[in-house]
């Protein structure tokens, strides 16, 4: 007993000193910004880090999206392995190598989804200086509760006391405030008014006004002009689950895909999908809703959300699609419209897209991009792959 007892109290020491040298690394770093929101903390996290970068504050950024990654001070990447899945943990490592960079600023993306880690993340791990609240949509229901309202309660958790706090949310922006205010934290509510089409043309990828006009405040609180910041923005590298265009011309028809695997939610597809198809005349409309076996009410939730638009054709991939299928069926969605592929060659699925198309074919990809064998990463990295082949194909004619 005597021997357990000891052996309690030094663990407990242990863990005492140890989150004293946390705290201190914590400490050295003067600009600390957590990212959290439903959709768009990935993006927004690259962005603010471009910004500040570009601005000369010495960042160091960590990504937990669609590929962990911490990036650098010089921009450079490095690739975050996990051995045993994700852990809240992680976050502490992190601190401990970009306390060796002695940098004026940190950017992380909250990795917490429960509402209890959410909270331990901000207020033991990260203890930040500015909070970033992208935006509040009903997502992860079964941890962050039934409704909108929790989903803001949980994300508010890394509200930080005595700070200040950016958000581009506007429905439950009231919830944000009265929380914000309790904790003496000054928040602010960011509209996409002043970004321009000419402007966000800028960018390599397919990115969203708020989330570079979030940034751009984000910047400016820390000293960095709207200018300079704005231009590393578009300069920088997006990230892998980034809103992307491939085009691919082939034979006599035009297949256009769109990697939307990012925005999973069902409010968040469907903005996407409005966005891109609004102005599309004489064109299909495809959708790949790519599948997890342990993922089966989101799926159903974005054959719900398709309801509330106008699509062609719904090819269905992945784990699942006798379960998915069943229940496109079950909300009339005709037989002559739905396929489901499972997991065969990315090629095939390809060739049933260009089978079906007349002659301009739109596909967004939605759902989940990983998965046992990440099938719908396959899918992505071969749209690309076929558009990399004919054009230079093309160039050689």
């Amino acid at each position: 007993m005597i021997i357990l007892i000891i052996a309690t109290l030094i663990l407990i020491g242990n863990w005492i000193l140890e989150y004293r040298r946390h705290s201190r690394k914590v400490a050295a770093i003067p600009i600390r910004i957590h990212v959290n929101g439903t959709r768009g903390k990935s993006s927004v996290t690259r962005l603010i880090a471009a910004g500040l970068r570009a601005g000369n504050v010495k960042t160091v950024a960590k990504i937990t999206g669609t590929q962990p990654r911490v990036v650098l001070s010089d921009g450079r990447e490095a690739a975050i392995i996990r051995l045993q899945g994700a852990n809240i943990i992680e976050q502490k490592y992190i601190f401990r190598y970009a306390a060796t960079q002695n940098p004026d600023a940190i950017v992380i993306e909250c990795m917490a989804v429960n509402p209890v880690f959410q909270w331990i993340t901000e207020r033991k791990f990260v203890k930040s200086t500015i909070s970033v609240i992208t935006n509040c949509r009903p997502d992860h229901l079964d941890q962050m509760g039934s409704t909108v309202q929790s989903v803001t309660m949980s994300l508010s958790n890394t509200i930080p006391k005595n700070g200040v706090c950016f958000t581009a949310e506007n429905q439950q922006f009231g919830i944000l405030k009265k929380i914000a205010d309790q904790r003496n934290c000054k928040i602010h509510k960011i509209l996409p008014t002043d970004v321009t089409d000419e402007e966000m043309s800028k960018f390599s990828h397919i990115e969203h006004k708020d989330n570079v006009q979030l940034a751009l405040a984000v910047c400016a609180e820390a000293g960095v002009s709207r200018e300079i910041a704005l231009k590393g923005m578009q300069e920088a590298t997006p990230d892998p689950g980034a809103l992307k265009k491939y085009i691919i011309p082939d034979r006599d028809k035009d297949i256009h895909f769109y990697n939307v695997f990012a925005a999973n939610d069902p409010e968040s597809t469907v903005y996407i999908y409005n966005l891109i198809t609004k102005n599309l005349v004489d064109a299909e409309t495809f959708v790949i809703l790519n599948s997890r076996a342990d993922r089966l009410f989101r799926s159903q939730q974005l054959i719900d959300a398709l309801e509330e638009v106008d699509y062609d054709y719904l090819l269905l991939t992945g784990e699942i699609v006798d379960k998915v299928i069943d229940y496109a069926h079950s909300k009339g969605i005709s037989k002559d419209r739905v396929f489901a592929m499972g997991q065969p060659l990315p090629e095939d699925v390809y060739n049933k897209v260009w089978e079906l198309a007349k002659t301009e074919a739109h596909v967004l990809g939605i759902g989940n991009i990983a998965g046992e064998v990440n099938y719908g990463a396959q899918l992505v990295a071969h749209f690309k792959h076929k558009q990399e082949k004919l054009n230079k194909g093309a160039g050689r004619g």
